[in-house]
């Protein structure tokens, strides 16, 4: 009997993603699978149709002239990266289709030939950066009608946080599923918290501007007998601002900048720290909403946690007992939060992690994907 063939489309580098990463460990136990994206080929997977680093949205002068028009239907498949996909795929033929974010839904239909699509939406696809004045302009009304358009014609949607689902039901009323970016559970105990010592803070994520790193620094050192610890990732800006970064962390003490890390070694690299830290100031509706891969892998790595009050990680920080919220989304306020915290309470957070792990892990998520793709074969 042969197997069922299904295409996965991410106009991302797929081998670093790792919310693409654990969907593929549940499309690979179904059929063999085609992946569509940027960079090397991920692991597991049947073909891997490499498409060149290019825009996933129209950058020409046509093209942003067409969405400025809101010639929409005309502008679905224009992306120089959408090209290129298209070429790639050709005429082959799939029994399932599953499209990551909005920008992929248009691709994920023309490709399909009658297929059932997964639009896995991971954020709220209009509100990307709905901060920047352009987009709201120009790109925030192109995603809404991708939405409009395809939700509707998607076998399944999904989402990454409580409050993410309830808007797209909402706005556009169709059923969407919960699939968090929790990771697998990971063998790991809780390093004892030295009394005396410093208290260890830590940070892993994207050398990015909008994260406000340089924020985290001051505030972290504005915390009595703390060190703070980063990894990250540096942005598509060829490492500018992860090099600035450095050199505010140089420029005074307790700051030591790592090089990033494997995803999957991430746990056991953080073991070693006592509180995983993300203050996010909300500029717009998924950074309220948000329910950061961050937090699972502070869990994993049996890590107190600290974060601001946004709307989904307040909620899983103080329902689960997991660490502490700041008042506010001031520098302030957050140092505040790391400097109430005694080592009995970071023990004891870190004791309620461990005791979550295993019940916080992916095991949920992964059990709604097998869901939706044995329902969606089974058509």
């Amino acid at each position: 009997m042969s197997r069922h063939r299904i295409l996965c489309i991410s106009l991302s580098p797929i081998a670093r993603d790792g919310r693409v990463l654990r969907q593929l460990g549940v499309l690979t136990e179904h059929g063999d699978v085609t992946t569509v994206g940027f960079g090397p080929t991920p692991d597991g997977v049947a073909e891997h149709l490499e498409v060149p680093p290019s825009a996933t949205l129209p950058q020409t002068l046509p093209g942003v002239a067409r969405l400025g028009l809101r010639r929409y239907a005309a502008s679905e498949l224009a992306a120089p990266a959408v090209q290129h996909a298209i070429r790639l795929i050709g005429e082959s033929r799939f029994d399932l289709v599953v499209a990551n974010e909005a920008r992929a839904l248009g691709l994920a239909f023309a490709v399909s030939r009658g297929a059932p699509v997964w639009g896995d939406m991971h954020e709220w696809a209009p509100g990307e950066r709905d901060q920047v004045r352009l987009w709201r302009l120009l790109v925030a009304p192109f995603m809404d009608h991708l939405c409009r358009t395809y939700l509707p014609a998607c076998a399944a949607v999904t989402t990454v946080s409580l409050g993410i689902v309830d808007e797209y039901e909402r706005v556009y009323g169709v059923r969407t599923e919960l699939v968090r970016n929790a990771r697998p559970w990971v063998d790991l105990t809780p390093t004892p918290v030295v009394g005396d010592g410093p208290l260890r803070l830590v940070h892993s994520g994207g050398a990015e501007p909008g994260r406000r790193i340089d924020r985290l620094i001051d505030t972290a050192r504005m915390v009595p007998n703390a060190t703070l610890d980063l990894y990250l990732v540096p942005a598509n800006d060829g490492g500018k601002h992860l090099a600035e970064l450095r050199e505010q962390a140089a420029a005074g003490p307790g700051v030591t900048i790592h090089d990033p890390v494997a995803p999957s070694d991430l746990p056991r690299e953080l073991n070693g720290y006592d509180v995983g830290i993300f203050p996010l100031v909300p500029q717009n509706f998924n950074m309220e909403h948000t329910l950061p891969n961050k937090l699972f892998d502070f869990l994993q790595a049996r890590l107190a946690m600290a974060v601001t009050p946004n709307s989904e990680m307040r909620r899983f920080v103080s329902e689960h007992g997991l660490g502490v919220v700041s008042d506010d989304f001031s520098p302030e306020s957050f140092a505040a939060a790391l400097g109430a915290l005694t080592p009995e309470r970071v023990r004891g957070f870190k004791e309620s992690a461990h005791r979550q792990a295993r019940a916080l892990s992916n095991s949920t998520d992964v059990a709604t994907s097998r869901a939706i793709v044995d329902r969606l074969l089974a058509r």
